[in-house]
């Protein structure tokens, strides 16, 4: 009698019927969504953080994303990671620093931003990546920063599922 199956030894494209308990061989990352932004986004204050909105829903498994942000329905960690197109506020100006961040109940949870020297980018694309340990009811909110050498308000580009987005799902 086999006591210990070998990985290397298994077919693991054959299908196979176990007698006994067999435990994790499933499960579902879920909650799972991806929203995105369907339109500009103004307004951005230069040297400011700003709350992104969000108002496509591509899928949202447990309808845990409303009002502009995910509100964990269990306890667990979850995979969240977003991107934005954030643009200067015209000519002449240039961007010379943009960021984004993840809050949880709106402290800071993880962040990411970027001077740049002597300004020369009219747009720069942004993402933050993160694992966040949630507790059942705390909610994650995305905001992005944007700051141009002429002070004036920025925007974020929307559009495109590739533009602004947010997404995430519950680890197993």
């Amino acid at each position: 009698m086999t006591s210990k199956i070998q990985a290397e030894s298994m077919n693991l494209a054959d299908t196979y019927a176990f007698t006994g308990t067999v435990t994790g061989a499933s499960g579902t990352n879920t909650p799972s969504f991806h929203i995105r932004k369907s339109s500009n986004q103004t307004g951005l204050s230069s040297g400011g953080w700003t709350k992104i909105t969000f108002d496509d829903e591509v899928f949202d498994t447990d309808s845990a994303f409303a009002s502009d942000k995910f509100t964990a329905p269990s306890d667990g960690k979850y995979f969240f990671t977003s991107a934005a197109k954030i643009n200067d506020s015209g000519s002449p100006a240039t961007l010379v620093g943009s960021g984004m961040r993840f809050t949880i109940n709106g402290a800071v949870a993880a962040e990411e931003i970027h001077f740049m020297d002597n300004g020369t980018s009219k747009a720069e694309g942004k993402s933050i990546t993160a694992v966040l340990n949630l507790t059942s009811s705390q909610y994650v909110e995305v905001y992005a920063y944007a700051q141009d050498n002429g002070g004036s308000d920025c925007s974020i580009t929307g559009g495109t599922d590739r533009d602004t987005f947010f997404m995430g799902f519950k680890l197993l």
